[in-house]
């Protein structure tokens, strides 16, 4: 598992596996209610239905400090 964090964007992707190659996510799952209503939650599935990644909008308020801290930082 890897966690990058774009401090610009405030946006995190938590990876579920070692590499999503492009084009390798073919849906993807929105509408995850977090509890701030910045905050939005995607989820990234291969063609066969299996979680690759989780990304996360509104990080900073959706992640603790620790997570974020801890993440490679892009952007």
């Amino acid at each position: 598992m890897n966690i990058t964090y774009d401090a610009d964007a405030d946006a995190a992707y938590i990876s579920v596996v070692d590499t999503i190659a492009d084009g390798e996510a073919a849906s993807q799952e929105h509408s995850i209610p977090t509890p701030h209503p910045e905050g939005e939650i995607i989820l990234d599935f291969d063609a066969e239905g299996h979680l690759l990644g989780i990304e996360v909008l509104g990080a900073s308020r959706v992640l603790s400090t620790a997570v974020l801290a801890g993440a490679e930082t892009t952007g």
